[in-house]
């Protein structure tokens, strides 16, 4: 048996330029951290002949005769398509479970393919770098399963920790930001997650926010340009722990962030962000693409309780969270390898 996990993440600045069709024109950069929820892959390697995935988030099963075409397309793809790119079709029993829900803006998708491509490349007896594990996945995911995504999310999975990550077509580059401890505290206690209860699915924004980036739409290039030139104002400000500017930032980068396409919020939204503004928060924004899922709101010190209050009578719940420097990892290998290796 093998255990690996991968944190989700949640980001700051620069958050869409890592959509290939902004960063392969302008390169994109994003600033962002993991957190301690996980996504968790227990796998199996027995000598059988058949493949077998479940999920407990999506509530499914999935049952693969060795010998036939492994196909990964339907439910549960993400791991279909990573067993196929290493030739495996049978001797395997794999079970996903999450931390948080899925289709809420924390990367838990892509945190799926990294947390499954540790496991699976440890089985085969890989040893993946970090670089590795994160380019392997997006290269999954967007190249084999053509999904309209971004990099950003498989290299937070990956790395773990507060990082610059920057997108380039003349390479992908980690930057860690390696923040005071006062810095790091101060944070924790004034950065907070809520779930506005609406989980939804990222692939119709991001297609349009793609959209609109290769038609030039002015007003979408606009808000993204402004969002990337944010990258090195909020690494500054984490990394000289200015935390009042850091709020300022968030707010900011929120108002151009729902010019990139439409959907990314609503007047629901917006209502509850303009009550949390009003009960001590300074800034904060959708995590993911928009539409629902979490709201991560920095509020002034001492005002955490208010915030709280305000957004539970809106019907929302705060998720208590810690930062996570760890990354994609094993948590237990009994040593048990696959028959066939695949060399990526």
């Amino acid at each position: 048996m093998i255990i690996a996990r991968a944190p989700v993440r949640i980001s700051f600045a620069g958050g869409g330029t890592d959509l290939p069709a902004y960063a392969d024109q302008f390169g994109g950069a994003v600033v962002s951290t993991a957190i301690d929820k996980y996504v968790y892959v227990i796998l199996n390697v027995h000598s059988g002949k058949d493949l077998q995935i479940g999920s407990s988030d999506y509530r499914t099963f999935f049952r693969h005769t060795g010998g036939e075409v492994l196909f990964w397309e339907g439910e549960l793809n993400l791991p279909k398509a990573i067993l196929h790119e290493f030739g495996i079709d049978q001797g395997v029993s794999m079970f996903l479970a999450s931390e948080v829900p899925p289709g809420t803006g924390l990367g838990s998708s892509s945190t799926v393919t990294v947390a499954s491509l540790k496991a699976i490349s440890t089985a085969c007896g890989l040893s993946l770098s970090k670089l590795e594990l994160a380019e392997k996945a997006c290269q999954i995911e967007l190249k084999k399963l053509g999904m309209p995504i971004g990099y950003q999310d498989q290299f937070a999975a990956a790395f773990g920790g507060f990082n610059r990550f920057d997108f380039t077509p003349q390479g992908n580059q980690a930057t860690p930001l390696n923040l005071k401890p006062e810095t790091l505290q101060g944070l924790q206690k004034r950065l907070l997650l809520f779930f506005t209860g609406q989980a939804r699915d990222s692939t119709s924004i991001l297609a349009r926010q793609s959209e609109n980036t290769k038609k030039s739409n002015p007003q979408a290039l606009e808000a993204l340009h402004a969002v990337r030139n944010m990258v090195e104002p909020m690494q500054n400000c984490l990394q000289k722990g200015d935390l009042e500017q850091f709020g300022e930032l968030l707010h900011e980068g929120w108002q151009h962030k729902k010019r990139f396409a439409s959907g990314i919020s609503n007047s629901r939204i917006d209502d509850i962000y303009s009550i949390a503004r009003t009960a001590g928060v300074m800034g904060g924004k959708l995590a993911g693409a928009g539409g629902g899922g979490f709201i991560m709101l920095y509020c002034q010190d001492g005002r955490q309780e208010a915030v709280t209050q305000a957004m539970e009578a809106q019907g929302l719940r705060r998720m208590s969270y810690n930062f996570e420097s760890g990354g994609a990892r094993v948590l237990l290998n009994a040593g048990l390898r696959l028959q066939k290796e695949t060399q990526l």
